[in-house]
């Protein structure tokens, strides 16, 4: 065989491969080289994600109560929402619960991250003890705090009456459950916000500020007119992290009032466990779990379309 004929095998050779592989070399996907990878993975959503939220929605157009029979009702229990006075009372406490769990610990984690980004003595201690709060259990913290919250024995109406403020129900008065409530999350949620904030000012080129403190710029100046709208991006993703987290927080409140007093802090996840586990009624509590995915959809894509307006002027900005 002359070199010709090589050159040509060669080239039907190449030109066989290329019409079996994508692009960088990889097969095509219709050829099933992957599936036996993304299988596993395919499985397990669709029995541990999908058939469970599925089964949810199915179950959310029966009258169906623990031990009886079920009947289809379509969209009566739906209906039923509009309607039921304390479903709509745990929709606005929800709302106030976690836009207070939002924008407290958003506040105070930005704060404590620009501190806590100067150099001083004893800073890496200082950091150690603020994040401390987050390492601990959710029912250890409600333990606590529920101590603390008590009107006779409870150490923060001590420190209260040391400067002169008499003391206070917290938890156990209707008009300050959720405001006490959201210290708790704003103690132990603020480290959070300050280590993604202090991730992004660790970012931060030190020429802008060298630029500006050249034009005399004033530290208040430094940190508006520079350091929040370059740290505005991360601190996007906190409040993100800590809307998604807050909307569905269950486990403090649960833990330290129960709903209570009377139902004054009772927010749609403990309506849902009370409808759902105390009640018995299956199919009304399978409607409100649906209805809340979708509030939880429609904050989580709230949040994320403000991250991405966030960056946008970020980067036009820059230009």
């Amino acid at each position: 065989m002359n070199e010709a004929s090589l050159g040509q095998a060669a080239a039907a050779q190449a030109a066989a491969a290329s019409s079996t592989m994508g692009k960088a070399g990889r097969p095509p996907a219709w050829t099933g080289g992957y599936w036996p990878f993304v299988l596993p993975a395919v499985v397990v959503i669709l029995a541990v994600i999908l058939f469970p939220w599925v089964f949810t929605i199915w179950m959310s157009g029966q009258e169906w109560k623990l031990g009886q029979g079920s009947s289809f009702v379509g969209l009566a229990n739906y209906w039923r929402m509009t309607g039921d006075d304390r479903f709509i009372e745990s929709f606005w406490h929800t709302l106030s619960y976690t836009a207070l769990s939002v924008i407290l610990p958003i506040l105070v984690g930005t704060i404590a991250a620009v501190v806590f980004n100067e150099r001083f003595m004893g800073r890496g201690v200082l950091r150690a003890l603020f994040v401390l709060p987050m390492m601990a259990t959710p029912v250890a913290i409600a333990l606590v705090w529920t101590m603390m919250f008590h009107p006779q024995l409870g150490v923060l109406n001590y420190l209260l009456s040391l400067v002169g403020i008499p003391p206070q129900l917290w938890v156990f008065h209707p008009g300050s459950v959720i405001p006490s409530l959201v210290l708790v999350e704003t103690w132990q949620w603020s480290p959070l916000v300050m280590l993604i904030v202090l991730g992004g000012l660790s970012s931060i080129p030190t020429e802008p500020y060298e630029s500006a403190v050249i034009d005399g710029a004033s530290r208040w100046q430094l940190l508006r007119h520079i350091t929040l709208p370059m740290v505005a991006p991360f601190i996007m993703v906190a409040a993100l992290i800590r809307t998604i987290d807050a909307v569905k927080s269950f486990d403090i409140i649960f833990a330290i009032t129960q709903g209570g007093p009377g139902t004054a802090s009772e927010t749609i996840n403990l309506y849902l466990y009370s409808v759902a586990f105390a009640y018995y009624d299956i199919g009304y509590g399978s409607a409100i779990a649906v209805i809340f995915f979708g509030l939880v959809v429609a904050l989580s894509v709230l949040m994320v379309w403000l991250r991405q307006r966030t960056q946008w002027s970020e980067a036009g900005a820059a230009a």
